[in-house]
This record gives C-alpha cells, structure tokens and sequence, in this order.
C-alpha cells in the first residue's frame, strides 16, 4: 500500500520543517525531515506496526496514530534526540486508482489537543 499525504498533513510538514530550521538550523531540519520520512515508510510497510495506536474513543473508520520516535533506529544516523510528532492515519480506498491507501491525514505535535485537531471525517461519532 502506498502512503499518501492529505493536503492539511502536507501544510503540517512543510510546517514543522520550517520551524525546525528556525529553531534549530538545517541540520536539524533534514534530520527532522529524514525522520518523518522514515515514519511513512514504515507505516507503508506496516500500517499496525508496534508503536501504531487506534483510539477508538476520537477516531473512527480504523484511524490510528504513530509517535515517529518508534521510527528513529531505523533513520538515518546522526538522528533526531527528541521527535515530538505523530501521524494521524488510515487505510483509506483511492476511488481514482482503485485500491487502498494509507491516508495520513495530519502530521502534529504531541502537545496538541488531538480531538480538537481531527479531520470530520475521523471523529469518532456519538
């Protein structure tokens, strides 16, 4: 299955890597970035892979999260000390290609208040 980012988890990454390099320099933004590659690569392989949560009290149609620091022993060394993001993602079906996908549909910080930052269509419904 191949990984596929929503526009909203696209404007997160662009996002984050911006504020990693104003924070930290480049360095630590191509760290950060080859890190949350390896994140989608690693869910594209294993959508359920150890690390990967449901939380079916917010999220609903099999959404998962994924903290990408179960991701850094497979990242390019040096690597990142302190990742604080994670994916919020689904196996989704691609009407337009006709067949599944992973849809990561945020890239946020594990600070966020998550029920607050849900797309609709993965709040779990009461």
């Amino acid at each position: 299955m191949k990984v596929v980012l929503a526009s909203r988890a696209e404007k997160d990454y662009r996002s984050i890597l911006f504020v990693s390099e104003d924070r930290f320099g480049e360095k630590a933004r191509q760290r950060y970035a080859a890190l949350i590659e390896q994140s989608l690569r690693d869910i594209e392989e294993n959508p359920e892979r150890f690390g990967s949560m449901k939380r079916p009290a917010l999220l609903s149609g099999g959404a998962r999260t994924y903290h990408i620091s179960f991701s850094r022993r497979n990242a390019p060394k040096p690597g990142v000390q302190e990742p604080r993001h994670f994916l919020l993602y689904r196996r989704k079906r691609d009407l337009k290609r006709g067949r599944d996908i992973i849809e990561v549909a945020r890239i946020l910080h594990d600070s966020t208040d998550l029920a607050r930052h849900l797309p609709p269509d993965y709040r779990q419904k009461n």
